[in-house]
């Protein structure tokens, strides 16, 4: 019998596609634990009777329980639990920093690595998959309707809560496919296609209706729906207004924002041209401005699509680079080159208006902003110039700002996102807000606990009202 206790110091590794293999496909680089993995890892768990994880959890998931089931290899008793309070597992186990929230709470960290959270949430709702996702019971109605704009992760979870309760839910969604950033701005190979197609699946036959190619703003005001019977609203339309440098030369040709080169790779599927007929121009030699988890997707996404070489150019160092450490990591073993204390000043044009390099400046690091970390300084004379075919432009989106300007009454701060109290209740009766276009661009589990919070608040108000 073995025993049912791991005391290794250290997780149980993750298997990954080989790195040069991988930069070639889009398939997922992360394949996921065997049934083995799961368990030996599960079984470092030390089942705490004031477990810490969880205070690391925006949606409540009952962490300590679910990774007991995996250990006694009840799997299906696991992703029950997960799914009590989180309808979008396969999703969280793939993209949330899991380092930065349950995982940074483990009392194993005081001795080595924390348990493995998220790749064990990972495998139960891969498991559960393979095995065929049972179909939810609907609640009865309880003939009250709200309206969810935008189906993104803070949109889902509010819609698969409510449901839950027994409202009738509908989600309106621009795109013509639902998932929001899920879907167009994180790539096939860390969150695949079908994964969130299934989460969603999840989420209609919970009771939820989905609309797509509905631009609310421009199709429908917050003002029709409430005219049309909704007695609440909740706006999770996220941040992807593209933010740009503002240095001469972005506007030629070859230079693109991050919020476009991944949408079209995503949502048109680039990266299967020509079989599918959208291709995306991508260069031999691509430069990536900045350092965040958008700029690690959208290098390895250039390479994938044929480049040779592929810079990150961010104007701090590594230590201060936001991206995830796994995202970097993986990354650098795919043959990303990292400039790191470098900033553009301008991108050089060819006679025809096309990019054919950039210059740059050298950075040191000064005393800390307000974000907490250390100013970037130019060093003055240390400009150089790198031969480039193609820019991506990754430094951050703002709040699109269609829906706000087209809604009376919705108080907006001087950044443009929506003002709300703790509980996502906006300024005008009977809306909420949450996630990107409340908070500016986050985390997915960020998103999917205002969510949350936001449904549990709209329950209260209609219950009372």
């Amino acid at each position: 019998m073995p025993s049912t206790i791991n005391r290794s110091k250290t997780k149980t590794p993750m298997p990954a596609q080989d790195p040069k293999k991988r930069s070639k496909n889009f398939g997922e680089v992360a394949l996921g634990y065997t049934q083995e993995d799961a368990i030996n890892e599960a079984r470092r768990c030390l089942n705490c009777k004031k477990p810490t994880c969880m205070q690391g959890c925006p949606v409540q998931v009952q962490i300590p329980q679910f990774i007991k089931h995996i250990a006694q290899q009840n799997f299906q008793k696991a992703i029950n639990t997960i799914k009590q309070t989180n309808s979008l597992p396969a999703i969280c186990g793939r993209v949330c920093p899991q380092e930065e929230q349950c995982e940074q709470k483990c009392i194993l960290t005081k001795m080595g690595d924390p348990v493995a959270i998220g790749r064990l949430e990972r495998f139960a709702a891969d498991w559960e998959r393979e095995q065929g996702i049972k179909t939810p019971e609907q609640t009865p109605s309880v003939g009250k309707k709200v309206a969810i704009i935008g189906s993104g992760p803070a949109g889902l979870t509010c819609a698969g809560d409510l449901a839950k309760i027994g409202y009738e839910v509908t989600v309106f969604e621009a795109f013509h496919d639902p998932g929001g950033v899920l879907i167009y701005g994180i790539p096939e190979f860390r969150l695949p296609k079908q994964i969130v197609k299934q989460e969603v699946d999840f989420i209609k036959q919970l009771g939820a209706k989905v609309k797509t190619n509905m631009v609310m703003g421009k199709i429908l005001t917050i003002d029709d729906l409430f005219k049309k019977g909704y007695d609440a609203i909740f706006i999770g339309t996220g941040a992807g207004l593209p933010k740009f440098m503002n240095i001469p030369g972005e506007n030629h040709l070859g230079v693109y924002s991050a919020n476009e080169f991944l949408t079209r790779i995503n949502l048109m599927k680039a990266y299967n041209f020509p079989e599918t007929d959208t291709p995306v121009k991508v260069g031999k030699k691509v430069a990536v401005i900045g350092g965040g988890n958008v700029a690690m997707d959208s290098a390895r996404c250039a390479l994938r699509m044929g480049a040779e070489e592929v810079y990150i150019i961010y104007r701090r160092s590594e230590q201060e680079m936001p991206a995830r450490k796994e995202e970097a990591e993986h990354a650098k073993e795919e043959g990303i080159i990292f400039n790191f204390l470098t900033n553009p000043t301008r991108i050089i044009g060819d006679e025809n208006g096309w990019v054919k390099g950039i210059e740059c400046i050298k950075m040191q690091l000064g005393e800390p902003d307000a974000s907490g970390r250390r100013r970037p300084v130019p060093i003055e004379g240390s400009e150089y110039i790198l031969d480039m075919d193609t820019v991506v432009i990754a430094i951050g989106t703002g709040p699109n700002p269609l829906l706000p300007k087209a809604t009376s009454g919705l108080q907006l701060n001087k950044y443009g996102y929506i003002d709300t109290d703790e509980n996502g209740k906006t300024s005008k009766e009977g809306v909420w807000a949450g996630g990107d276009i409340v908070t500016g661009s986050a985390t997915v589990i960020l998103a999917m606990g205002a969510g949350k919070k936001a449904a549990q608040s709209i329950h209260e108000y209609l219950q009372n009202k």
